[in-house]
């Protein structure tokens, strides 16, 4: 028996060569290969931002407390004077005005401390952020009851001078915030950046900007409970707001009324915060949640 007959007919033994029936061995996996199949794997563990505990715990809670505050006031005997504080209008009125503080001047806040944390990051205003960063912090540390009064005698009674307390005190977290934020943003992906040919203003928005969103955010959140809690303060100037059932529960000794202003302050502040958080998690950017 020849050579040739014996390799053939042996089905045990060597492997039948390449071309005859075996697929060639095809080229080794690189050493990045697996990368991007990582890198989704790594964005599908990542939990989602807003969860049914954060949609439903908080807004729960507050309106626990508003119905048992509701209850304590149908079950409590009120004077003349009491139902008068507390008549829908003048509580709906109350509820209008300290909302309307909030939202005028959380509005003021965002469109003079934003830019002007931008502007203090960038070219020769950047040695001036200590200085405008100091006076922020003059603004929140002055009392605000003695700063609504000098502001009074300025501007007159009324939300006038009441806005620019309130914007005056609430500037400092979101100004501080925004040029921290833009600070901590990795130069080298600033060069990168340029390194690809977009300008300083594309760098900013592009770049700068989205990164330094959740700082900014978290100092707009602080921005927005100061201001409820402020602007309550209002009704010493004339402004109004929720103020007004404070002031009135505590000059007529009225426990009921000054109650529903201090539970409707703090609600406001809570659900203010609340709405904060979520917008705080739907804007940041989604890279930053990946390990």
């Amino acid at each position: 028996m020849s050579r040739s007959e014996v390799d053939v007919g042996d089905g045990g033994g060597a492997a039948p060569e390449a071309g005859y029936g075996s697929p060639a061995p095809g080229p080794a996996p690189g050493p990045g290969h697996d990368e991007p199949v990582t890198r989704l794997a790594a964005l599908d563990r990542v939990p989602p931002r807003i969860t049914w505990q954060k949609l439903v715990t908080l807004p729960a809670f507050v309106a626990v407390v508003l119905g048992a505050t509701a209850l304590y006031l149908r079950t409590t005997e009120l004077d003349s004077i009491a139902r008068n504080a507390l008549a829908d209008g003048a509580v709906r009125t109350a509820l209008l005005q300290q909302t309307e503080l909030v939202a005028i001047s959380t509005f003021f806040v965002l469109i003079i401390a934003i830019p002007l944390g931008i502007a203090l990051t960038r070219g020769v205003l950047r040695r001036a952020a200590p200085l405008f960063v100091a006076v922020a912090n003059i603004g929140q540390a002055t009392p605000a009851l003695g700063l609504l009064a000098l502001l009074v005698i300025w501007l007159g009674i009324g939300q006038r001078a009441a806005l620019v307390g309130i914007v005056a005190f609430a500037v400092l977290p979101v100004l501080s915030n925004t040029v921290a934020g833009l600070r901590a943003t990795d130069p080298a992906l600033v060069e990168a950046a340029r390194g690809i040919g977009m300008s300083p203003l594309l760098v900013l928005f592009r770049v700068e900007l989205p990164l330094a969103v959740p700082l900014i955010l978290a100092g707009v959140r602080t921005a927005l409970v100061l201001n409820v809690g402020t602007a309550t303060l209002a009704t010493f100037g004339g402004g109004g707001g929720l103020g007004d059932l404070i002031s009135s529960g505590i000059t007529n000794q009225r426990m009921p009324v000054l109650v529903l202003g201090s539970v409707l302050t703090v609600a406001m502040a809570l659900i203010v915060d609340w709405l904060g958080m979520l917008v705080e998690l739907l804007l940041r950017p989604r890279g930053l949640e990946v390990d």
